[in-house]
């Protein structure tokens, strides 16, 4: 938490394990272990980005997946196991994810990279809050998102 100059206490977010969205915290290990246990997904990695105009960080996912993989059970096992808010906004398709020496996962180039079509070469889709299903993200929606035409 975070004191101000007027006396009032805020949350700060913390950088890995944990994110706020929509007025909640996050708990990126609950949502790694909900994506891992879906089908097709080999390794995960949990993390907040942030969307202009939006309080906190959005959940994002990066995925390395194999041929089981489909989007559409992927997107419904996850809503029915995780609540509205900690299910991820944005999702990730990579060939692999980077570590440490020590295993660890490396999220903070992930972080940097966004959501941004021109900085992420890998497959990227977002939560379409219309119709819950997850749409590729590229240059146009990646604007309308960031005007706040899309909201998330």
């Amino acid at each position: 938490m975070r004191l101000d100059e007027g006396g009032y206490f805020y949350f700060v977010d913390r950088v890995g394990d944990t994110f706020r969205w929509k007025g909640e915290n996050v708990a990126t290990s609950e949502v790694d272990q909900a994506v891992v246990d879906c089908p097709g997904v080999v390794e995960a990695t949990t993390y907040g980005v942030e969307i202009p105009g939006a309080d906190g960080r959005a959940g994002m996912v990066a995925v390395v997946v194999d041929d089981r993989f489909d989007l559409s059970e992927f997107q419904h096992r996850l809503s029915r196991r995780l609540p509205d808010y900690a299910c991820p906004v944005m999702v990730r398709i990579s060939p692999a994810l980077d570590t440490t020496e020590t295993f660890k996962q490396k999220k903070h180039d992930l972080m940097r990279q966004g959501f941004d079509p021109r900085l992420v070469k890998d497959p990227l889709f977002f939560k379409d809050p219309k119709s819950d299903a997850y749409l590729a993200v590229d240059a146009g929606t990646y604007a309308r998102i960031l005007d706040g035409s899309i909201r998330l």
